[in-house]
């Protein structure tokens, strides 16, 4: 058993917790660790290029996940091991006792996800740790997308903005950067289909990939009206819940049609609680890399935590 220091004999004696700490345990308890460094594992190092022994898959793991958590650059997550304690405590480190990883050893590993795409592993390991709980079953699909933005500057040394991104306009506003898409289940809300596009991509074009086989209910906004897919959704025996959109030439809904997009609004506004996750609890509101690539093996794996954030009190009985 690992010897405490006299800091953080100090520290487990303070009389309140903090949000972070309340954070931390309740994903503590939710997250399939043994699934995630399974994984993980086959690609891991087992020693350094000079026979030294790498850092711990279980420490580089959870200091990864609490990079996404608290939106935080290789740099800021090492400054933070040394500052914060109750994130030492959560990579299983002692200030003193322990190396502490460096910027560099954080970058490596995010490069070995990023390389073997892992990231899309663990968030299947997540849907299957929600079909064990019984979340994640329902044959209905919520779909929703999303605009993440991108930096506009031509300051690099390309002189040019990243080429993979795009703007689009959304009512009055012009926006640049990317879009998620994500297929999410009706009754747990979690998302079972995440894709990433550039921002100017309709969302009508990823509805297809982002159904499964045995859905038999569609919910959508207006932006995925279609009378052609509404057609063939129904062909297929699916019944078709996207709100209708109003035409020019047709004028104002029908007062049955703006009921109708109130009960299915209802529903299939509840898919909006992963992007509030993401972004207001993860601080994900703009691209962190260029090109679509690497921004979406980062969206897979904070759409997995995303998951087992909205569903932790399930998961943790």
């Amino acid at each position: 058993m690992k010897q405490q220091s006299f800091a953080s004999l100090t520290y487990a004696a303070k009389k309140r917790k903090t949000r972070k700490e309340r954070f931390l345990e309740q994903m503590e308890s939710c997250v399939p660790w043994s699934a995630f460094e399974a994984i993980i594992e086959p690609y891991y190092p087992k020693a350094g290029k000079r026979g030294g022994q790498p850092i711990g898959l279980s420490v580089m793991l959870r200091i990864y996940l609490m990079q996404q958590w608290f939106n935080l650059s290789d740099p800021m997550m090492e400054d933070a091991l040394y500052e914060i304690e109750s994130m030492r405590r959560f990579a299983g480190l002692e200030l003193c006792e322990d190396r502490l990883p460096d910027e560099t050893t954080i970058l490596k590993f995010r490069h070995l996800l990023e390389k073997h795409k892992l990231t899309e592993d663990l968030f299947a390991a997540v849907s299957e740790h929600l079909h064990r709980h019984g979340l994640q079953l329902s044959k209905g699909t919520m779909v929703d997308a999303t605009l993440i933005a991108a930096s506009p500057s031509t300051k690099n040394k390309k002189g040019e903005r990243d080429p993979q991104m795009h703007q689009t306009r959304k009512g009055k506003q012009w926006y640049f950067g990317m879009k998620i898409h994500v297929g999410a289940d009706v009754n747990s809300g979690t998302a079972h289909t995440v894709t990433v596009t550039a921002a100017n991509e309709a969302d009508i074009n990823q509805l297809p990939a982002l159904l499964r086989d045995d859905d038999e209910v569609i919910f959508g906004d207006a932006g995925y009206t279609s009378d052609s897919y509404k057609r063939g959704a129904r062909a297929l025996g699916l019944s078709w819940k996207v709100n209708d959109k109003r035409k020019p030439k047709r004028g104002n809904l029908s007062s049955k049609q703006r009921k109708r997009n109130r009960q299915q609004s209802r529903v299939r506004a509840r898919v909006e609680h992963l992007f509030r996750i993401i972004k207001c609890q993860f601080g994900y509101r703009q691209v962190r890399y260029r090109g679509l690539e690497k921004n979406r093996i980062q969206v897979m794996s904070l759409m997995a935590m995303a998951n087992l954030y909205l569903q932790r009190h399930a998961l943790a009985i």
